[in-house]
């Protein structure tokens, strides 16, 4: 993994975290116990901050970058999938950002949201708590249903084993 300091401030990783040895964390970035950063992962926090929850995925390829003077969190249990990119505030626990999807700046998902593979968020969102989103631009298609919530909270529970045993 690449650790990059970025005037005084430095990553912190927490406890049974994987990061790839191809992912990029740099600046002001918190990563909370039991992550998984995969290959080729960017978390970019040099003019802003990061923090990431416990047992949350960003996965292959995603890319998260802040503005200057804006600290970006991301709940507990928060998935990051392949290519996806994130410019967002505030990203709520067990929110799910689909492969490839785009969440632009100043957005603000709730709890439980599942922004769909490929979707675009545009700028200044706020999407309330349970939400799926689907396509460019993204659009509110209805609510997260138990079937989802299973599905995702089976997947989630995955990657924090794999970032456990790795």
């Amino acid at each position: 993994m690449a650790l990059y300091r970025y005037e005084d401030k430095s990553p912190v990783i927490g406890r049974d975290c994987f990061v790839a040895d191809s992912a990029q964390i740099i600046g002001d970035v918190v990563i909370g116990d039991g992550c998984y950063l995969g290959h080729g992962a960017v978390v970019r926090a040099d003019y802003g901050s990061v923090r990431i929850g416990e047992g949350s995925a960003i996965e292959e390829c995603a890319v998260l970058h802040v503005p200057p003077d804006i600290v970006m969190t991301l709940g507990d249990r928060v998935t990051v999938g392949h290519g996806a990119v994130c410019h967002g505030l505030s990203i709520g626990h067990d929110v799910v950002l689909g492969m490839g999807s785009v969440v632009s700046w100043n957005c603000t998902l709730g709890p439980w949201c599942i922004l769909a593979e490929g979707g675009v968020l545009p700028t200044n969102q706020e999407i309330p708590e349970g939400k799926l989103l689907v396509g460019v631009p993204a659009r509110i298609r209805g609510d997260v249903t138990e079937e989802n919530r299973t599905f995702w909270t089976w997947g989630k529970q995955l990657y924090r084993d794999l970032a456990r045993d790795l």
